[in-house]
């Protein structure tokens, strides 16, 4: 069992302590935190369905209790399985198993406990990681836009884009990767969705493009053939933080787009995207790393980052290979400021 919060008196996976929620429960907005639901969506279940608070506090505020929030969280689970709501809220209620339930006369004790583990095994297996990418998984599940935008929205604000990408979405994209390798084709549309809000928080919590200055602009681009444009999406977003000019090429520029791209921009680094082995090319790399521009006795060349896991057993000599986010942020910050 993992440690308990002392600030918040609940463990990391999101169960409370022996002590219960803090000051006698959860008010909505925080139990739709943890569900990663709206606080609409938790109103909606508690009015139409009756999942709301078994006990009723004084004031206009209503609090949750552990009890409460685990029938929720049992909502959540069994609508992401894909029963509707009201069947869902019936269980969440009642205890029962949806296999019980919902018994089918062909089905012997075999093919039941088999349907069971099923259901069991139709949510995320995210391990040991923050109690964000659990709501982000739900909401992802559900295809819930409003609160997988909400939730990934106050990751980015209360950590930071970087501790954001590496500690929030990073492990729960790669859950949902996991999930469709494991399941056929069946939560591709997860991935796709997931993606999607991803790169649009990443938009909306990124400042005001920052203007060009000689010498000092980035530019980044996927490698011919390479389509994984989200990893960059976070670097160019945690540059313009910065400060830093970036000029963003997104998925499988070809080599003359490149090639033109870094003779018209004179960047101070070029920074080369390959999520595979197969689309990561060290002659591109070699090329565009003694490429020059400039007056005669002042020319100048790109320094050039090999980025993604593409480039592993790929070493290009000469040229520097960040490990992750954080790496690659200050190597290129360093470089626009020569």
């Amino acid at each position: 069992m993992s440690e308990p919060d002392e600030e918040n008196g609940e463990d990391h996976d999101g169960r409370y302590g022996e002590g219960g929620p803090p000051d006698g429960g959860l008010t909505t907005g925080e139990v739709a935190r943890r569900l990663g639901v709206a606080p609409t969506t938790v109103r909606t279940w508690d009015r139409r369905y009756g999942l709301g608070p078994d006990a009723h506090t004084g004031g206009r505020h209503r609090r949750w209790t552990a009890r409460d929030v685990a029938r929720l969280e049992r909502m959540c689970a069994l609508t992401a399985t894909g029963l509707p709501p009201a069947e869902a809220a019936r269980l969440a209620r009642s205890g029962e198993s949806p296999v019980a339930a919902r018994p089918r006369r062909t089905a012997g004790p075999q093919r039941a406990s088999a349907r069971a583990r099923s259901r069991a095994g139709s949510g995320l297996r995210l391990g040991d990681v923050r109690q964000e990418c659990r709501g982000i998984a739900r909401a992802a599940l559900r295809l819930d836009a409003a609160a997988l935008d909400e939730l990934l929205l106050t990751a980015i604000t209360e950590h930071g884009l970087v501790a954001a990408w590496t500690e929030v979405i990073v492990p729960t994209l790669q859950a949902v990767g996991r999930k469709w390798e494991t399941s056929g084709e069946k939560y591709v549309e997860v991935e796709h969705f997931l993606s999607w809000h991803v790169s649009g928080a990443l938009r909306r919590a990124t400042p005001h493009t920052v203007a060009a200055r000689a010498g000092a602009t980035t530019v980044l681009a996927c490698v011919p053939g390479e389509n994984h444009t989200l990893p960059l999406e976070v670097l160019a977003a945690a540059l313009t933080e910065r400060g830093v000019p970036v000029r963003m090429f997104g998925g499988a520029l070809p080599v003359e787009s490149l090639v033109a791209a870094v003779r018209r921009t004179g960047p101070a680094a070029v920074g080369l995207w390959a999520q595979s082995r197969t689309t990561a090319s060290r002659p591109l790399a070699q090329h565009v790393a003694v490429m020059e521009w400039g007056v005669r006795g002042a020319r100048r060349r790109p320094v050039v980052l090999t980025l993604g896991p593409g480039w592993a057993g790929q070493a290009v000599a000469g040229l520097a290979r960040p490990s992750g986010l954080a790496e690659a942020v200050a190597a290129l910050e360093s470089s626009a400021s020569w």
